[in-house]
């Protein structure tokens, strides 16, 4: 058997084989052998029929037969001798058998990338020292505010005005007549301004009085989300049957009771702070890790295979199509696609390829191992994070041992991150600070 190893990239690579003429005929032959002691042929006794007769019912599957196992065996063997850490199928280009030629195929196949010894130490990090202003308070305590909102029917007589909640019966019509996607609906709360059913909808409210009716005609875009409704001309028939607006608590020890966990305004702001900043240290955690993963690419780039990107990618989407569902929607309904989501984030999906790579490569470089205390303590962190039982989270992760498997990959990536801080230079620096100096650079330039 001879090989050609054409490299395509640093991670694709095309192997030419080509298997000599007499191992061709010599498979043949045996694969002829063992049908003719198979074969049932009318008039021809067991073991007895002559081979121009079995070739010429059965050379298309002898054929192929013979031509997948002279690949399947010339392959394995090609990617041994080579010593080629393959990834995912290979694609092949293989022609038909020919009992006068030898048997040549080309078959691309995408390798693991080889990647030297990575000098983490003495990296140049900038560490954003992030604190809760007293304005992510104010922010923080009204959202919490409007969650406690209630809302109170106005008595006095007056039309409804932007940031009233209408209490409407509606239907729309196309042509005249009632349209399935804006059948009838009653007693509907719509806020006016926020444009749920669409922004001109509530501009046409404003002004009206409790009791009155009005048409209203709209023109939906051809980009409008529902695409049932996307350009077309809808008339609606609507009666405001009251008005309500919004009576938001006062911010008070009696407002964080009402929260129902705290006795005292203090303790509420304390607890909100707390939050934040642990949200601050996750957000500084995310930081320094672009930051590393960016400078060590900088220092040693490296080409990924097109298969580990595309199993990274299809990752990504899965958690889209996840979120859009958990949100009762879908992509369709949103305007998108796989494809154009495929485009979207495939650089995010080679990036994230990369760094899997390089904590691959210096959790074999470094070799670091984990404690029995290590583990456990990984366990209790999981609970911590999703709220779970202990012995619930050790359970899933002891019960198979890919589960069990992937936790550690899991924190000995997080040790690698630490071990590569540990040995980096760090600046600590004032956000606001860092952000003025970012922008003084855009400016220069």
């Amino acid at each position: 058997m001879q090989v050609t190893v054409e490299n395509l990239n640093s991670v694709k690579k095309k192997l030419h084989i080509e298997i000599p003429n007499d191992v061709v005929v010599r498979e043949l032959d045996q694969a002829y052998k063992n049908l003719k002691k198979t074969a049932k042929i009318k008039g021809y006794r067991p073991g007895k029929t002559p081979r121009s007769v079995l070739e010429r019912l059965f050379k298309k599957n002898v054929h192929s037969d013979v031509s997948s196992k002279l690949l399947q065996d010339s392959l394995i063997n090609a990617i041994k001798e080579n010593d080629l850490k393959v990834i995912g199928t290979p694609k092949i280009d293989s022609p038909g058998l020919d009992a006068k030629e030898p048997y040549k195929y080309d078959a691309t196949v995408e390798v693991q990338p080889e990647i030297d010894e990575l000098d983490f130490k003495g990296l140049k990090l900038k560490k954003n020292l992030y604190r809760v202003s007293n304005e992510e308070m104010s922010a923080q305590l009204k959202m919490l505010q409007k969650n406690l909102a209630q809302q109170k029917t106005v008595e006095e007589a007056r039309p409804l005005q932007k940031g009233d909640f209408a209490l409407i019966d509606y239907e729309g019509f196309k042509d005249g007549k009632p349209f399935a996607e804006t059948q009838k609906t009653e007693n509907f709360t719509l806020k006016i301004g926020n444009g749920q059913i669409f922004k001109e909808f509530d501009e046409q409210l404003i002004g009206m009085n409790p009791g009155e009716t009005k048409e209203i005609n709209i023109h939906f875009s051809e980009d409008y989300l529902n695409k049932k409704l996307a350009n077309l001309d809808i008339t609606f028939h609507v009666k405001l049957n009251g008005i309500r607006e919004e009576v938001l608590p006062e911010i008070n020890d009696e407002f964080a009771k009402d929260l129902g966990t705290y006795e005292t305004l203090d303790q509420l702001k304390n607890a909100i702070s707390d939050n934040l900043q642990e949200g601050y240290k996750k957000r500084t955690e995310q930081e320094l890790n672009e930051q590393i993963f960016t400078a060590l690419i900088a220092k040693k780039d490296f080409e990924v295979p097109d298969i580990l990107v595309e199993y990274e990618l299809n990752s990504i989407i899965a958690d889209v199509e996840r979120s859009f569902a958990y949100n009762n929607t879908s992509m369709e309904a949103m305007g998108l696609s796989k494809e154009k989501l495929s485009e979207k984030y495939r650089e995010t999906a080679a990036k994230q390829v990369k760094r899997h790579l390089i904590l691959n490569k210096l959790i074999e470089q470094e070799k670091p191992t984990l404690s029995d205390e290590e583990i456990a303590n990984g366990f209790k962190e999981m609970a911590n994070t999703f709220n779970k039982p202990l012995e619930e989270i050790t359970s899933f992760y002891k019960q198979k041992k890919e589960n069990l498997e992937l936790f550690k990959d899991t924190l000995l990536n997080k040790k690698i991150i630490k071990l590569i801080i540990e040995n980096s230079i760090i600046e600590n620096v004032a956000p606001e600070a860092e952000q003025k100096k970012e922008e003084a650079k855009d400016e220069a330039n």
